[in-house]
């Protein structure tokens, strides 16, 4: 079986008036030269072409441990990244916060042409410190200034795809649409989309902007999107970008039923990971095992290439921090299942329950939220 530790042994030595949407169209930047690959490993989230899987660079920063990163190693993965064939890196305001911004865009920016950069807006962050401030804001005129930090950061004219990291529950996202297509007209924003929304408000807001991508987490550990969300993004057409889809590592293999994570690692707050129920949920690890011997793969990769299965729209951003896990991860790609083998696996995991909650209440509170009606 290929683990993680075994391919790093290995890989060491290696809204207004129909907003405007005609003028957006004709958007300046829209018509900027793209030599983003047409190749079997791209993927499109509504019309924004993508490659098959994407690097998240969030714990660029901070790891789970705390730990801070060596910059030029980041670099160096966000780089090779591109050469293995990777043309979609995800960042936000929050993760730093504003510092991973910065990484992505001193990473990318020999090849800033050739890729697509997605980010986020919406928590309540003071732009000229970085503080975090409580609760979310997704007033249009914050948004516009949030932007243009984000510009500066990544050192680019234009943002491929920007999200609203969680819906705001006192802006309309009626409003929070007609910001970004404004920002759409100005040449600064291409395409938009929501992260961890109502069903509703994602109603709203394609209806008022067309929206082209979704992304909350989705995982064999989190499979909570398949009720609602999926179906309506297949229904108007919206891609689905998974957040953590690696479990936070549970689905690597580097979590057993004896981890317990340090202070300051958020999953300690996770009660999926508390003992008892980190116990029983290893089931799923010890199924993903299994097909990694089959296969001759990772856990990780068996992981990621049954999302790809899932839908030809869902696209992946595993995040790492490591040169050799990016390598692994990017090579899922290439992993074949046959129609029967994705039904065996697909019904060995319909077996499995998963016992704890996903994300602690205080911050679980900020998912599923509405956005109130526009007056």
């Amino acid at each position: 079986m290929q683990n993680r530790r075994q391919f790093l042994l290995s890989g060491a030595s290696l809204a207004a008036a129909s907003l405007l949407s005609t003028n957006i169209q004709a958007s300046t930047s829209e018509q900027k030269k793209r030599t983003i690959s047409t190749s079997p490993n791209t993927r499109k989230l509504g019309k924004l072409q993508v490659s098959s899987i994407g690097l998240g660079v969030q714990n660029m920063s901070r790891k789970y441990d705390t730990s801070v990163p060596n910059r030029q190693e980041m670099h160096q993965v966000i780089r090779s990244a591109y050469e293995e064939g990777v043309t979609f890196f995800d960042a936000a305001e929050a993760y730093g916060p504003f510092e991973v911004e910065r990484i992505l865009g001193e990473g990318v920016k020999p090849f800033r042409d050739n890729i697509v950069i997605a980010t986020k807006f919406g928590w309540n962050i003071d732009q000229q410190t970085g503080a975090r401030l409580p609760g979310l804001n997704s007033r249009p005129a914050h948004i516009k200034m949030v932007v243009d930090g984000m510009l500066s950061r990544l050192q680019t004219d234009r943002i491929d795809l920007l999200y609203q990291h969680r819906v705001d529950p006192d802006v309309p996202i009626e409003d929070v649409a007609g910001a970004v297509a404004d920002l759409m007209n100005e040449g600064k924003v291409l395409h938009w989309g929501l992260s961890e929304m109502g069903i509703n408000t994602l109603k709203r807001a394609h209806a008022t902007l067309p929206v082209s991508a979704v992304q909350s987490e989705y995982s064999m550990l989190w499979r909570g999107p398949e009720k609602s969300v999926l179906p309506l993004c297949e229904k108007l057409g919206i891609g689905f970008v998974p957040w953590s889809p690696l479990g936070v590592q549970f689905l690597t293999g580097w979590i057993d039923e004896n981890t317990r994570f340090a202070q300051g690692d958020f999953r300690a707050t996770e009660s999926r990971f508390n003992p008892e129920n980190l116990a029983h949920n290893m089931s799923l690890v010890k199924l993903l095992m299994q097909w990694s011997e089959r296969k001759n793969a990772s856990p990780a990769q068996i992981a990621l290439v049954w999302l790809l299965h899932q839908k030809p729209w869902i696209v992946p951003i595993p995040g790492t921090t490591s040169l050799a896990h990016m390598q692994q991860n990017t090579a899922s790609r290439d992993l074949s299942f046959s129609t029967a083998e994705m039904r065996e696996l697909n019904d060995s995991l319909a077996s499995i329950t998963i016992q704890g909650q996903r994300l602690p209440d205080f911050v679980q509170v900020f998912s599923d939220v509405e956005a109130p009606e526009k007056l």
